[in-house]
């Protein structure tokens, strides 16, 4: 299952937009060039005349040129949007006696903690999406270039996700788990 990624969706749209627009700018091109009947006529001028245009006009190209640049604004923010977002589990089972809320930062922060002190693990961050009875775990893990990644995936599996799972009173628990390659590799001796 792969990790929530809003700005991955976000640039496939705006991809795809993009590719859509140059795909028809494109035909627009071949067509006018080779003189297809009811589209322009390849012997025209671009703009007629060379006059200034009027008033409006440079207003409304202002005004699209602002948006542009709030739309890619927006876009270069969504990329700093990295982690899904967290919230607050509710864990009542009878609101009349009382209620137990549970930050999920708080919940994984143990077993990043834990994640942290495999051997060839540099630094581990987790996340919990979702509610409660349909959570989503998010694992990212950033390892030295040697350190063996089936092993840390084995203890992640075998170790951490259990004791996570048993203290969160899950059965189960859907998990995404990225590795990130950090720092140079060793140097071989001759």
């Amino acid at each position: 299952m792969s990790a929530p990624n809003p700005p991955g969706r976000l640039n496939r749209g705006l991809l795809a937009l993009l590719g859509l627009v140059l795909f028809a700018a494109g035909g627009l091109t071949l067509a006018t060039h080779f003189g297809w009947p009811g589209l322009f006529d390849p012997a025209s001028t671009l703009v007629p005349g060379t006059g200034r245009p009027p008033t409006w006009a440079l207003y409304i190209v202002a005004a699209v040129a602002v948006l542009l640049g709030l739309l890619c604004l927006r876009w270069l923010a969504a990329q700093l949007i990295r982690k899904p977002r967290r919230g607050i589990w509710r864990l009542e089972r009878d609101p009349d006696r009382g209620r137990t809320e549970l930050a999920t930062t708080t919940a994984v922060e143990p077993f990043a903690q834990e994640i942290e002190t495999y051997p060839g693990v540099r630094a581990a961050d987790a996340s919990l999406t979702r509610a409660h009875h349909n959570a989503t775990l998010t694992v990212v893990i950033h390892t030295e270039q040697q350190a063996s990644v089936v092993a840390i995936r084995h203890r992640v599996s075998s170790e951490a996700l259990p004791r996570l799972c048993h203290a969160l009173d899950l059965p189960a628990l859907r998990t995404a788990v990225e590795f990130r390659f950090t720092g140079k590799p060793a140097a071989t001796v001759q």
